[in-house]
């Protein structure tokens, strides 16, 4: 088949990738000048994992391609997909001002029938603006179709070429027939492509998203209690996890979620639930949560050392909002970091992927250096943010000769307590009680 892609962001660039990867021919569309130009000479703009190597292969077996002529590309294609950003706004709705411009564009560019398939996070509603933006451009015939992605950062390769399920929504069996087509190569494992409303499919992104961030969440306020009670999360864990009914997913503790799915998905759920005279409260109480658990490791730090923190220098191991990306939107560390700055310290610290990053969000906040032994030197203690596998089993001796004082707060609970007092280590994490014998300062 021949598909355009319109943005090359995380979604569309991924989703283009993976549909030429199956034979199809694709055409990748992007208003920015230099994103495509890097993408023509092979240069990824993000990070992910195994992404490069696929983007190179189709390339030069010429099933993909990247343009900015947008007219071009529509017309050359049958299957048309929206991927482009849609930012919050500050009542946390989603801004759908890029969209609907790229809808009216399809229009415009229409010569013939055309599937126009939502790929982008649109709120339930969206499809029915983009059929009346199109409407407005051309009497040619169309569908509109919303396909929400399931995409993890880290493992987005993965997801997409064997996804647990394709969802897609649709209003006509002929575009039904073409989307179920496009994705039969995907699901050859079993995995089902499960067809439904347009609007049913446009909630289920959101309702999804929800759910997985509610677990996040609820571990963490478990964690906390148990720090208060004097119970082992990590124990508790793994009890609550055997259960089928709930699993071991999204149950570890940590200092919150970020990224740009979870914070601006639950966001935009609670905007639509309000604007139909709705509360979710269980969803304002999981971003209260979240906003209040990107501070436990600052308290944490303060409860140690005092509230007034100057002249403390503190070595941070991880930026990203998760292992394996470079992404640092809505990232914990940024938090942390603030907290820091704010009673008084100096930080440095290192992220396998997320430097370039760091350096665009933070500027000269913080010093970000070469490996994870050089933000530990002369350190007063260390913070674990980020749970990237190369800081799972560090050289502790190595830790132990460059840090000032052998004090780590876990943030991810990515050690075992009892090691790490018998390395003599003050270790402080979430929901377990500290190790060493040493209590709280303060």
């Amino acid at each position: 088949m021949k598909i355009c892609v319109i943005g090359t962001g995380y979604v569309g660039l991924v989703a283009g990738t993976c549909f030429a990867e199956t034979g199809n021919d694709v055409i990748c569309v992007d208003v920015d000048k230099r994103k495509i130009k890097m993408l023509k000479k092979g240069i990824i703009p993000i990070y992910e994992p195994g992404l490069k190597e696929l983007v190179d292969r189709n390339t030069k077996k010429g099933r993909l391609s990247f343009t900015t002529d947008l007219d071009a590309s529509v017309k050359e294609s049958l299957i048309n997909f929206i991927a482009v950003g849609t930012p919050p706004d500050e009542d946390g709705s989603s801004d759908l001002t890029y969209v609907l411009a790229v809808a009216k564009s399809i229009g415009q560019s229409m010569n013939g029938y055309k599937a126009i398939v939502d790929k982008s996070t649109v709120p339930v509603g969206t499809a029915d603006q983009v059929r009346e933006t199109i409407r407005a451009e051309t009497d040619h015939p169309f569908d509109v179709v919303s396909n929400p992605e399931f995409l993890k950062e880290g493992a987005a390769i993965d997801d997409f070429m064997r996804p647990d399920r394709v969802v897609i929504g649709v209003d006509d069996s002929r575009v039904e027939a073409l989307m179920k087509d496009l994705y039969s190569p995907f699901v050859r494992t079993g995995h089902p492509i499960i067809i439904m409303d347009v609007k049913s499919a446009e909630m289920t992104k959101y309702a999804s998203n929800a759910i997985l961030a509610t677990k996040i969440s609820f571990m963490n306020e478990m964690s906390n209690l148990c720090e208060k009670i004097g119970a082992n999360v990590t124990l508790v864990r793994q009890g609550i996890g055997a259960d089928q009914r709930i699993g071991h997913q999204f149950l570890f503790p940590g200092v919150g979620y970020g990224g740009s799915c979870f914070p601006k998905d639950i966001k935009a759920l609670i905007y639509t639930a309000q604007k139909h005279e709705m509360e979710l409260q269980i969803l304002k109480s999981v971003e209260d949560v979240n906003e209040r658990q990107k501070h436990r490791l600052v308290e944490k730090v303060r409860g140690y050392f005092g509230d007034d923190l100057s002249g403390k220098l503190f070595g941070l191991w991880g930026l990203s909002f998760k292992p394996r990306t470079d992404d640092m939107r809505e990232a914990p560390s940024i938090v942390i970091i603030d907290g820091l700055i704010e009673a008084g310290a100096k930080v440095q610290a290192y992220d396998p992927q997320a430097m370039d990053e760091a350096r665009r969000i933070l500027g000269d906040k913080i010093t970000l250096v070469g490996d994870e032994y050089e933000a530990t030197n002369g350190v007063d203690a260390l913070l674990i943010v980020t749970e990237w596998n190369e800081f799972r089993e560090p050289n502790f001796e190595t830790l132990q000769n460059s840090m000032k004082s052998t004090v780590i707060f876990d943030g991810r609970n990515i050690y075992d307590s009892n090691k790490m007092a018998a390395l003599g280590f003050t270790y402080y994490s979430l929901g377990r009680s500290p190790v060493n014998g040493e209590p709280p300062r303060k």
